[in-house]
């Protein structure tokens, strides 16, 4: 029998001890720090797809894969509010001569920037 073994369909290494292959639960993956989106992910996936985040879990792979969508909503989220604020014409000027005005602009902006954000990234696999 192989001291070691691969399982295709896991992805799991495994070893022989005595008569029996024990799983590698050893992480080999970076130790990430997880952001506001990333960890909004985790609970979404943890509460509403069990399966893909245990699946995720044993493999290792979860802290690698929760900071992918981290990165990519956090890029989305700054993209779309300049893109926004462009489009609407929020300047500068605008903050000097009426901050209420710019603040609730901005505020409206970050929020469907937001919005988008939950719906392209976060709530979906």
């Amino acid at each position: 029998m192989k001291k070691y073994i691969t399982d295709e369909k896991n992805g799991l290494n495994y070893t022989l001890v005595g008569d029996v292959y024990l799983p590698n639960l050893i992480s080999t993956e970076t130790d990430y720090e997880i952001g506001m989106w990333g960890q909004r992910h985790l609970r979404y996936i943890n509460q509403h797809r069990k399966v893909f985040y245990t699946s995720l879990l044993t493999s290792c792979k979860l802290n690698s894969y929760l900071h992918e969508v981290d990165v990519r909503a956090t890029e989305m989220y700054d993209h779309l509010v300049k893109q926004l604020i462009e489009q609407q014409g929020i300047t500068e000027q605008l903050k000097a001569d009426d901050m209420m005005t710019w603040v609730q602009a901005v505020n409206n902006i970050t929020n469907q920037a937001r919005e988008i954000v939950y719906y392209k990234v976060i709530y979906s696999i």
